[in-house]
């Protein structure tokens, strides 16, 4: 019960595409902002993309505007991330996180330690 499980990542050249999914508890969709982190080996955590409770309001790193969307079923309690043009440089594990607080979805790209629910991480590799 609460767990957050990430689907959907594997390995493609640049360019290519990935589309990972987090499948979560009902109590949160639609009550919570999701997010999507990523690390790469020997760095920090980064916040890749948020959206708020309503669904509406969405944050984005700049390294990702344009190339990867965050969306939500609430009816099938599930995150996406579909990620387009994929580059190396986006390689790493892929974290889903959700977090009940009202903090604006530009707040909690940059702080992960706000996020109280974590999935496992599924790892992403684009190759050049």
């Amino acid at each position: 019960q609460g767990q957050l499980v990430e689907s959907g990542g594997g390995s493609v050249e640049a360019g290519g595409s990935l589309r990972l999914s987090c499948s979560g508890p009902d109590y949160l969709f639609g009550r919570a902002s999701w997010a999507w982190f990523r690390q790469a080996p020997g760095k920090g955590r980064e916040g890749v993309a948020v959206i708020g409770p309503g669904g509406r309001d969405t944050d984005y790193a700049d390294s990702v505007k344009g190339r990867f969307t965050i969306s939500r079923d609430v009816d099938k309690n599930t995150l996406t991330l579909q990620m387009n043009n994929l580059k190396p440089e986006d390689s790493g594990t892929y974290y889903c996180a959700a977090d009940r607080s009202e903090y604006r979805c530009s707040y909690l790209l940059t702080v992960p330690d706000a996020f109280d629910k974590w999935g496992q991480g599924t790892l992403v590799t684009v190759s050049s």
